[in-house]
């Protein structure tokens, strides 16, 4: 694939050689170091979810796109491809029990062959697996039943311990718990049951691990979720300990919250510990990154940069992972574009006049602090992202050399046209 990618390569080296030393130049005169940019770009990986390798849907259907990945092999051969072409995307996260290893140790010579680390695990309490003889119908961490609490206890162990045969060194944990009626739920029994199983899993997790808690304001619930928002997550998380962290996912805020500052908020507590990536219009949408609000994701990742520069709670970095359904859309097409827009958005970050930006702050000159965000976010960075990735002997244009490689076809033909992904 590497001799492919160079050959596709060759033509771009050019235009893209003129195009970053024009933005270099610029970006030089305005007191910037290209090379320390080029250098933190170059290092920002983000995980790809094992689940998000084939065709999503809706509760109303779901459409195949050929050639999904339909075991957990496939899976690595499909994120490995991703970071052959982007070279971004060295981690996949799994998710527990839809991709459970049988092989652990073939698995991780797999996942090194392909260039990939283990991110976050993650469990499921949010459905009722094959023979599973107690239901999460009405709750699992949070249930007033305590042997369905201690069964959702016993998975989240198990997760922890496949996680740590492999190398990962955290759990994200994602509770659907909640009710659809008034009268249904007593609010403050559940979240205590609630702290309390997330207490005892984080009691079993290996003292080099971190336990993400990730937070939701409705589905599949409706009148009521357990963990519904960034405080709650944050409350649970410091229960538990030093290693427990809260979880954004950019799809789990109710419409025009303010998301930049709630991860302001996070790191200025040091707790911040995992990032979903996605993107929406009106709730858990599951789209392309920077689909729908790129502005906003800049201004989240203006956040991101300053305040891990300004790190006075010592915020661990982030674990970051692309978490997006994907519809109508080639799953990896979607990925690439995905990953594109978050690079972007970090560059633009990083090339803020922050001392500009902190003086016209000081100043109260409103005008001129939207000025300087703005220059940054309407700078075409794209040259930065195509040098490093000439640099790495990645693919320039990851999307157009994909297409080139007709690679969607090559997977129909070896898997078939029918071929589905587990898990979803």
């Amino acid at each position: 694939m590497q001799e492919e990618i160079q050959k596709h390569n060759q033509a771009s080296f050019t235009r893209v050689s003129e195009a970053f030393d024009f933005l270099a130049n610029k970006l030089t005169k305005n007191g910037l170091d290209v090379g320390n940019i080029l250098s933190q770009l170059s290092g920002f990986q983000v995980a790809i979810p094992s689940w998000a390798l084939g065709a999503g849907g809706t509760r109303f259907g779901r459409y195949g796109i050929g050639g999904e990945p339909a075991n957990l092999e496939d899976k690595f051969h499909d994120v490995g491809l991703i970071h052959a072409l982007t070279g971004c995307a060295g981690a996949i996260s799994l998710h527990i029990p839809w991709d459970i290893p049988k092989d652990t140790l073939a698995i991780k010579e797999l996942a090194a062959a392909n260039g990939l680390v283990f991110d976050a695990v993650n469990s499921n309490t949010f459905q009722d697996q094959p023979g599973q003889k107690l239901s999460y119908k009405f709750g699992s961490l949070s249930n007033v039943n305590k042997d369905i609490r201690d069964l959702a206890i016993a998975h989240n162990k198990e997760v922890v311990d496949i996680g740590n045969a492999l190398g990962s060194k955290s759990i994200t944990v994602w509770l659907a718990d909640g009710s659809n009626f008034p009268g249904q739920s007593n609010f403050r029994t559940a979240l205590d049951f609630t702290a309390q199983s997330l207490q005892e899993i984080y009691q079993y997790m290996p003292t080099d691990w971190s336990l993400f808690i990730e937070y939701k304001p409705y589905e599949p619930h409706f009148y009521h979720t357990v963990i519904q928002d960034w405080g709650t997550s944050l409350m649970l998380a410091n229960a538990c300990g030093n290693h427990a962290f809260t979880l954004v996912d950019l799809g789990h805020h109710l419409p025009n919250t303010n998301i930049e500052n709630i991860v302001s908020t996070l790191i200025y507590q040091g707790k911040l510990g995992g990032f979903h990536f996605n993107d929406s219009k009106y709730g858990d949408d599951d789209l392309t990154v920077g689909s729908i609000k790129p502005y906003q994701l800049f201004l989240i990742f203006n956040e991101l940069v300053w305040g891990l520069e300004h790190n006075i709670k010592n915020n661990p970095a982030p674990a970051w992972m692309i978490d997006a359904s994907h519809n109508l859309k080639d799953p990896i097409e979607d990925l690439i574009q995905s990953l594109d827009a978050i690079l972007i958005a970090f560059v633009q970050a990083l090339i803020i006049d922050q001392k500009a930006l902190q003086t016209a702050q000081m100043n109260h000159d409103v005008s001129l602090a939207q000025e300087i965000l703005q220059d940054a976010y309407r700078t075409d960075v794209r040259p930065l992202i195509q040098k490093m990735r000439a640099s790495k002997n990645v693919a320039i244009d990851p999307l157009k050399t994909y297409r080139t490689m007709d690679i969607r076809n090559k997977l129909i033909a070896k898997r078939g046209v029918n071929s589905r992904a587990t898990g979803l």
